[in-house]
């Protein structure tokens, strides 16, 4: 695009533009059928990287996660070119370095790795109190092993850990959450682009409930349920990962926070109620989600992570953010 194109695209938004009262934002128009379309092809490329390897096996097979690893992590790498072209082409010229924008940089780093991590953990108290009850290690043991060199060379050598604790969490986190939503935010604004995100991070994960119809692993009604129960919480999750990633201006706690969730899995509240120790574990429940509601806000407070380059987006309004 020309300077002389770039200014008539300007001059083209600054004419035509529309007011969000709840966000107080200007959202150029044209702009939100660009963005949409560019997430949709980003999410598309990811979720097809998994399929361009043809197998008969079945998706936890070392062959097909290392197959996986190379396009996912290819189609990860480019990533960051859909954002760099959406700007060239809306003439969209924030401040923050593109970098920046997709949530790597420096200040408030420390913060960022630990304080939503700390956030997520709260909310899983429950979990991990009956984790911690039910491990065959003692609580110190348990601690000691956390920080042998051979429990992690283990894992490292564990293809579905490396998938479910590492390249999952990263690759997903960059594309649906630090290259998405800097091209939704400008469209949608903040809180919308928290709830518009995840629907492009929902689909992405019907793939899991076509294998299972491939591999014949349960029933069509079986596989749909499946398949609305995936879309319901990832979506739930994905708006979840998407606050902290605009409230922090961060990557690396959505990262986190997407490791330490696929470690933990979905509460198994059934066998918390059935645990001989269920009072306790249900209390902890209880108080992780009340710690969690406590400390929704201020654990995100952008205090702790200086100006985020994502609000400045939606115009330099830092009240969306605050």
């Amino acid at each position: 695009m020309s300077e002389d194109d770039d200014f008539t695209f300007h001059s083209m938004f600054s004419d035509k533009v529309s007011i969000n009262n709840n966000d107080g934002f200007v959202s150029p128009d044209g702009l939100c059928w660009v963005s949409v379309l560019s997430c949709l092809l980003l999410a598309c490329s990811y979720v097809g990287s998994l399929y361009v390897w043809r197998s008969e096996l079945p998706r936890d097979h070392p062959a097909v996660i290392k197959r996986r690893f190379t396009s996912v992590l290819i189609v990860s790498a480019l990533s960051p070119v859909f954002v760099w072209a959406w700007k060239q082409y809306t003439g969209v010229r924030p401040g923050p370095s593109l970098l920046a924008l997709m949530g790597i940089r420096l200040e408030g780093v420390l913060a960022a790795a630990t304080l939503p991590l700390v956030l997520t953990m709260a909310l899983f108290l429950g979990p991990l109190v009956q984790l911690v009850l039910d491990s065959p290690w003692g609580l110190v043991d348990g601690i000691k092993l956390g920080f042998d060199p051979w429990f992690w060379t283990l894992c490292v050598s564990d293809m579905r850990w490396l998938r479910n604790q590492v390249v999952a969490p990263l690759t997903e986190e960059l594309v649906f959450r630090a290259c998405m939503l800097p091209m939704l935010v400008p469209c949608a604004g903040p809180t919308t682009a928290i709830f518009v995100c995840p629907l492009f991070f929902g689909v992405a994960h019907f793939h899991h409930a076509i294998e299972l119809l491939r591999f014949r692993q349960v029933s069509v009604s079986g596989i749909f349920l499946s398949a609305v129960f995936q879309f319901s919480y990832t979506a739930v999750f994905g708006a979840y990962t998407a606050f902290i990633f605009i409230r922090t201006g961060h990557l690396v706690g959505p990262v986190l926070c997407h490791s330490f969730c696929n470690y933990m899995g979905f509460p198994a509240v059934s066998a918390a109620l059935e645990h001989p120790q269920r009072l306790l574990i249900v209390s902890c429940y209880l108080l992780g989600v009340v710690l969690f509601l406590l400390l929704f806000f201020p654990a995100t407070d952008p205090f702790f992570y200086g100006s985020s380059p994502i609000c400045s987006l939606a115009g330099g309004q830092r009240a969306v953010c605050s």
